[in-house]
Order: structure tokens, then C-alpha cells, then sequence
């Protein structure tokens, strides 16, 4: 599918956590996209000289939803995000799409691990409710998310109510008494007993830099070829 420029309508925007929001938006042509796609937000004026800026963001929701979902971490001073918090029902904005080769590709016969942090998690919900993925589901599902406390945590229900995946929450810094797994997601993956089927899984990464990379590493460790990684960094 080539990336096509859409004149967008917000229909409407609302807080997940603190510091992340939803936005969703209908295309005045219909946009066609594969699970784990992005969208390059078009932010007026805000690049030097006046000039127009492109922000990346990865859909939310499945191809099969309407409208589309978009999950944006809100950052000081960014201006793709603030530009983006900014609208509202009614608002328009102009983005590019679609665009990004982050897509579920596991064989059935084989397990699938979605390991994000923050707003990563956003094409793995994607992919998870999608069409693709339900008609030929992986033999085991994995889905770790890492935030700092309770509060950043994302469509918890959703991911739990999944068919045949194991969602793991965990935190590194909890601010209150908390049940789950505390520390970062490469300290769960260090923890995982002998019989994790390291080599029968393929993986997906999307977040922080350096946790791709320290993951990557660990899965090194453990013989995974590299062709059953498959990455997006958040940057």
C-alpha cells in the first residue's frame, strides 16, 4: 500500500494515564493499513523557518476498526504530541500513511512475543485484535509491557481478555503496594525459567532504544536468530 496524504477529523480525544492520551480520527478517503503501521502527523509551522514537521505514530487499533486509534505519550516541548493534544472533536489535521514494515508475520505453528514499553504497546494492540492474527493466532502468545508506576499502565483488561496469550505488566518504579513483577523488562526476561522456549518464539520490540538493544542482547544470549526479531524503536 503506498503512503497517501488524508486530511483527518478528530472524533475524539481523551486521557489513557497522566501522561498518555488517545486520539481518534476518521480519513476523508479510507485509509488501508496493516497491523502495526504508523501514521506521519503533519504539524504545521512548528519546524525552523515556519516549515512544516512530520511526527511518527503507530496506529492502535486494528485495520478493521473505525475510527482509528492513536495512543501518544505527552511530551514537554514536543510538538508533534502537544500539536496532537491540542485538538478536538471536530479538529482537523493532515497526516501521511501508511507507512512502517513492523508487521505480525509469525507462522502459527511457532509462539509470538510482544515485549514494549510506554506507548509501544500501541501496534501490538493493533496487531492482537486483528483480523490477520485471529484467523491464524500463534501457537502461544507473550506480551510483557514495562511503564515506571501503576499509573502509566494501558489496556491492561484488554490484553488480558486475549485468547491464549500471557500479558505480564511490570513495573520499575512503583509508587504504591503492587503484586506484580517489579523491575524492568529485561530483568523479567533474565528471570525466565530454562523452559522458556527461547528458540520456538519470534519477537516483537517496540519502545525505548536502549531497551531494544539490552533485549536484543539477551536474546543473543539465548541463540534467537536474528531474522525471528523484529523491531521498532520509539526514540
Amino acid at each position: 500500500m503506498k503512503a497517501t496524504e488524508f486530511k483527518c477529523q478528530v472524533k475524539s480525544n481523551r486521557m489513557l494515564t497522566p501522561t498518555v492520551f488517545e486520539l481518534t480520527f476518521e480519513t476523508e478517503q479510507p485509509l488501508e493499513f496493516t497491523a502495526g503501521q504508523f501514521v506521519s502527523v503533519i504539524v504545521p509551522g512548528a519546524g525552523p523557518k515556519g516549515r512544516d514537521l512530520r511526527r511518527a505514530y503507530s496506529i492502535a487499533s486494528s485495520p478493521e476498526i473505525r475510527p482509528i486509534e492513536l495512543c501518544v505519550k505527552l511530551v514537554e516541548d514536543g510538538p508533534g504530541t502537544n500539536y496532537l493534544y491540542s485538538l478536538h472533536d471536530g479538529s482537523e489535521f493532515r497526516g501521511v500513511a501508511p507507512y512502517g514494515d513492523f508487521v505480525y508475520r509469525t507462522h502459527s505453528a511457532k509462539n509470538a512475543c510482544f515485549i514494549a514499553t510506554g506507548t509501544g504497546i500501541a501496534p501490538f494492540r493493533s496487531m492482537a485484535f486483528s483480523t490477520q492474527y485471529k484467523e491464524a493466532p500463534p501457537s502461544k502468545a507473550f506480551c510483557w509491557l514495562g511503564v515506571r508506576t501503576e499509573s502509566e499502565l494501558m489496556y491492561v483488561d484488554e490484553f488480558n481478555n486475549i485468547p491464549n496469550l500471557e500479558f505480564v505488566p511490570m513495573l520499575s518504579r512503583p509508587d504504591k503496594p503492587w503484586s506484580g513483577f517489579t523491575g524492568r523488562v529485561t530483568d523479567y526476561m533474565k528471570a525466565l525459567p530454562s523452559s522458556f522456549p527461547w528458540l520456538e518464539t519470534e519477537y516483537y520490540l517496540c519502545g525505548n532504544g536502549e531497551m531494544i538493544t539490552e533485549v536484543k542482547a539477551i536474546l543473543a544470549d539465548h541463540g534467537v536468530p536474528k531474522e525471528h526479531i523484529h523491531q521498532e524503536k520509539y526514540y
